[in-house]
């Protein structure tokens, strides 16, 4: 009988060691819910405790079409790629992977100073649903033969929005500034 309550109190470790993991990086509570085996009301808690503040409270986001424009389709197709290969070649599965590839993404696309990362860990947790229920595909560029997203039945040949940017992609001031900058340097 020992064995089995110590089995539980190691598996609510866990589970809370996934929830603060999760947490941390900005899960929504709904995500919450689905992943761990934890009450709402422990959920709730823990969050509080952890960020000073309720949970946020509305829908996931539900949208595809979020993941096909152009900054957030490479950024999601990015977290992908580090998603399948922790799968693959890591064996890590379901939330622990997407926890761990959200750790590496971040890593490796860290958010402006004062500012939210592209993808949100909860976007990313979605992507990998909609992915799983065919409401997302992936294709190769032509040109630089990455995977990104794009929706099912796609059938075109594809050129990825690093390859052939958006006529306004980068625009900003920030960025027009930015090179603005870099060519006075140069003269």
């Amino acid at each position: 009988m020992n064995k089995k309550k110590d089995k539980c109190i190691v598996n609510e470790s866990r589970e809370i060691q996934l929830a603060i993991s999760l947490i941390k990086n900005g899960a929504r509570l709904q995500l919450l819910e689905l992943e761990t085996s934890l009450s709402r009301d422990r959920l709730i808690r823990l969050y509080k405790e952890l960020q000073g503040v309720s949970p946020p409270k509305g829908m996931l986001p539900f949208s595809t079409d979020w993941f096909l424009t152009w900054q957030p389709n490479i950024h999601s197709s990015f977290f992908l790629l580090i998603y399948r290969q922790l799968e693959t070649y890591a064996g890590i599965k379901g939330i622990d992977a997407v926890a761990k590839a959200y750790q590496i993404y971040l890593e490796q696309m860290p958010p402006e100073p004062g500012q939210d990362a592209v993808l949100s860990l909860t976007r990313a947790w979605t992507m990998i649903r909609f992915l799983k229920n065919s409401m997302l595909s992936t294709t190769d560029c032509k040109k630089c033969g990455g995977i990104f997203i794009v929706r099912p039945r796609g059938g075109h040949r594809y050129v990825c929005g690093l390859c052939h940017l958006p006529s306004r992609a980068g625009k900003t001031r920030k960025v027009l500034d930015a090179a603005n900058l870099a060519e006075q340097s140069v003269e």
